[in-house]
């Protein structure tokens, strides 16, 4: 019987020290994997690495982990020359293959979201254009000052927001702000000159892990939301 407590007791304990070095393991994997995906992405922000499934070493001499989270904040996306910052991206990476030197992996699909606030949408505008709610989802307000017979006037309008396929041969999609209505008030032009400060449409692809696309957005009082999906989406690399 004292035996039999002693083999107990012994496998408790080198239970216990696998889960502590299994767990230990899986929190340095996931700080590395941070690293290499905030390097990655250029982010001047945080990003942060969750990766599931027990027990992980098993999963690591495998090369190929059932589920990788990613939370980024304060991600820029660049294009034409313009910056986009997307206040938050969350992703989730499913049956994703290591890289052989671990640097890194390819996941076979991967889902998410990500959020514009206004003021971030607003620095994006570079006309001057002030951007809020639009009072219902898929609607934002814009705001700006127009020069007219050497006087400047302010408006503001509805604008939808959409997402399009980018016409530029590249692929892609682009987010399109575009006014549903300019009041003229009669003044001939006036319409032109409104929506050249509120109309624009921005590239976001560049900000965003390799594979992984816009599928849809809304808006709502914190800002423009967007629905991410790809497959064979790159997670980090070298």
């Amino acid at each position: 019987m004292r035996a039999l407590r002693v083999v107990v007791i012994i496998g408790v304990v080198l239970g216990a020290l696998l889960v502590g070095v299994d767990r230990w393991a899986v929190g340095y994997a996931e700080n590395r994997l941070a690293e290499r995906i905030q390097a990655r992405q250029g982010s001047a922000g945080t990003s942060e690495v969750e990766i599931h499934g027990f027990p992980f070493l098993t999963q690591a001499l495998s090369r190929d982990l059932d589920r990788v989270d990613l939370r980024l904040r304060g991600v820029e996306a660049t294009a034409d020359g313009r910056r986009t910052r997307l206040a938050e991206l969350d992703a989730h990476f499913y049956d994703v293959a290591l890289d052989s030197d671990y640097s890194g992996g390819t996941a076979r699909r991967a889902d998410g979201t990500a959020l514009i606030t206004y003021a971030d949408l607003t620095a994006a505008s570079q006309t001057g254009a002030t951007l809020t709610y639009g009072g219902s989802p898929g609607k934002v307000k814009v705001t700006a000052g127009v020069e007219v017979l050497g006087r400047t006037l302010t408006r503001s309008v509805v604008s939808t927001v959409t997402l399009e396929d980018a016409q530029d041969g590249q692929g892609g999609k682009i987010v399109r702000v575009r006014a549903d209505e300019v009041p003229g008030e009669g003044i001939p032009g006036i319409e032109k000159l409104v929506r050249k400060k509120t109309d624009f449409d921005r590239r976001l692809d560049s900000g965003l892990p390799t594979g992984l696309q816009l599928s849809a957005l809304t808006s709502d009082e914190g800002g423009v939301h967007l629905t991410l999906s790809g497959s064979n989406v790159v997670v980090a690399g070298s």
